[in-house]
């Protein structure tokens, strides 16, 4: 065990801590965090298990099982990562944050289980939720998948569901550089004679393959449920349930259909282990809530956050943004991280944006600004003469907010987006929750 470190330690030191203990800030495999859960009695859980993977549409699916199953009445754990502001945003029971001494608690048993085994960052939070969770005797856990499938932490877990929310180009060093490739990592969270949800409409062929070669009950979005919808409400359908009028849930964005319906899905496929009436369903979808995702703060001038940091989520973000009321003039605030495909998230969102503001983030993972400010201008050199567009390059993501609030007159739009670390800055600089 840390000579320092007890339960009674400040979480943020305990933090720090676990950011130099491990070699490698990501370090997939699942035979070192497997080790340490089996000696602490957490590498299987007492409840239904939910894992959630995908490139996109994570958080949103996870949160609208969350807001529905506790709708229902069920004591429900999540467990999602990154955070935006505050580490404990990971942990939620009930739709409720844990508390730092309650993540303290868990993270001393953790270092004195492990010994001798190394443990990144991300085991020891995956870790401290699988505890929190039995602690708190909960009927249901969901788990957002990390990063792809096979080798991450959430993986170690044989759950009762998965969902493959979106496959798309992310994180191809890890995981390949083609859908094929990234989908059969991303396949591997689904399990023999358990239901496996794939909501993306086109998905690889290697991910069907793999769920029929396991013998996974594969739910595919567009053979086994749907949804329909007109400008008043929508409905669902599965293979064997149909839950029409429903009203559109509270997450605004134009994919939150698709992982809504995926939602359901598993809510379908659960049944009569859980069972969730129509009420809850409504219940939920009306009170879901997910900050940085298309999340617009009513104001003068109006302001967008997104932590879209790939093409397919900048894609559907520009769809967004078209749907959106007309404004003279967008101003985005911009920072990514280097190991991103940063032109082709660029790229989908060129001709939305007039002025630009593009800052460094935290982390050694981080594009400089000018970086991304010499992409901008690329991108941008063939535009009509008359469409003037700006780019500036600032130190962090809260100076590059203030200089376009600055700059932005009162019907213009303020867009914030490319990663966890340049929307939750500026979500903290606005006295914003993100829970």
């Amino acid at each position: 065990m840390s000579s320092s470190l007890t339960a009674a330690s400040p979480l943020q030191d305990w933090l720090t801590h676990l950011e130099t203990i491990h070699p490698k800030k990501i370090d997939l495999g699942l035979e070192r965090i497997t080790t340490v859960a089996q000696r602490l009695g957490v590498h299987t859980l007492p409840c239904v298990t939910i894992t959630v993977g995908g490139t996109n549409g994570k958080g949103s699916t996870c949160a609208m099982l969350e807001a529905i199953l506790v709708a229902a009445g069920y004591k429900v754990g999540l467990y999602t990562s990154p955070h935006l502001i505050d580490f404990n945003e990971r942990i939620r029971v009930n739709g409720n944050i844990v508390d730092d001494a309650q993540i303290v608690q868990q993270f001393a048993r953790i270092e004195a289980a492990r010994a001798d085994v190394s443990l990144s960052y991300f085991e020891f939070a995956t870790l401290a939720a699988l505890l929190t969770f039995t602690d708190a005797k909960v009927d249901v856990a969901i788990l957002e998948v990390g990063l792809g499938g096979r080798l991450d932490a959430v993986n170690m877990l044989d759950a009762d569901c998965a969902v493959v929310t979106s496959i798309d180009l992310d994180h191809m060093q890890w995981l390949g550089d083609t859908r094929d490739q990234i989908a059969l990592e991303k396949a591997h969270i689904f399990r023999a004679n358990c239901p496996a949800i794939c909501a993306d409409p086109v998905p690889p062929q290697t991910l069907i393959d793999h769920a029929q070669a396991i013998g996974a009950d594969l739910w595919l979005f567009g053979r086994d449920f749907n949804y329909s919808g007109d400008r008043q409400q929508w409905a669902y359908g599965g293979r064997d349930k149909r839950r029409p009028g429903l009203a559109y849930p509270a997450l605004r964005g134009a994919n939150q259909l698709l992982n809504a319906s995926a939602a359901l899905a598993v809510i379908e496929a659960l049944h009569p282990r859980l069972a969730v009436p129509q009420q809850a369903i409504r219940i939920g979808l009306a009170q879901v809530s997910l900050p940085g995702r298309m999340q617009i703060l009513p104001g003068s001038p109006v302001v967008v956050l997104d932590v879209a940091h790939n093409p397919h989520a900048a894609a559907v973000l520009a769809q967004n943004l078209d749907n959106m009321p007309f404004y003279p003039y967008t101003h985005a605030v911009v920072g990514m991280f280097k190991d991103k495909n940063i032109e082709a998230t660029l790229q989908k969102l060129a001709d939305k944006v007039d002025h630009w503001y593009c800052a460094d983030i935290d982390g050694p993972r981080a594009a400089p600004g000018k970086e991304l400010a010499q992409i901008v201008e690329n991108l941008t050199a063939s535009r009509p003469a008359d469409e003037v567009v700006t780019t500036a390059v600032f130190d962090d993501p809260v100076q590059a907010f203030k200089a376009a609030q600055n700059q932005a007159a009162e019907n213009d739009r303020i867009l914030v987006f490319g990663s966890f670390h340049t929307v939750g800055p500026i979500l903290r600089e606005l006295g914003r929750k993100a829970h």
